[in-house]
């Protein structure tokens, strides 16, 4: 009687091997992603997950294996945009209570007025 008695032969085999082939690509292709959104940043960090889950059934001395691979990759951040509101509800890129200093020369009011 031919025993399986390890992880790695019981994954390899799971039908016909292609279980084990798409693992791989889903491994390879996260951390692909994973790395471009990182990009040449020192310090970023993006995380992701690959999981197998083994649904089994049992009957009568024999089993069915069925495989299950999900993967969960965070999206592409985004970045943000400051802006100010007006009273109006509209925005602005320059905060609306302060005078543009460099807009160029402004009237002088008229002295005594």
């Amino acid at each position: 009687m031919k025993r399986i008695r390890d992880a790695q032969t019981i994954i390899g085999s799971l039908e016909g091997g292609e279980v084990s082939a798409e693992l791989s690509t889903a491994i390879t292709g996260a951390l692909k992603h994973l790395k471009e959104l990182c990009g040449n940043r020192p310090k970023a960090k993006a995380k992701g997950k690959v999981a197998l889950v083994l649904h089994l059934e049992v009957e009568h001395n024999t089993v069915t294996v069925e495989a299950e691979i999900a993967q969960t990759l965070p999206k592409k951040p985004r970045g943000s945009s400051f802006y100010w509101v007006t009273d109006e509800g509209e925005l602005s890129t320059e905060h609306p209570q302060q005078t543009d200093m460099f807009a160029g020369p402004r009237g002088v009011a008229a002295a005594g007025a």
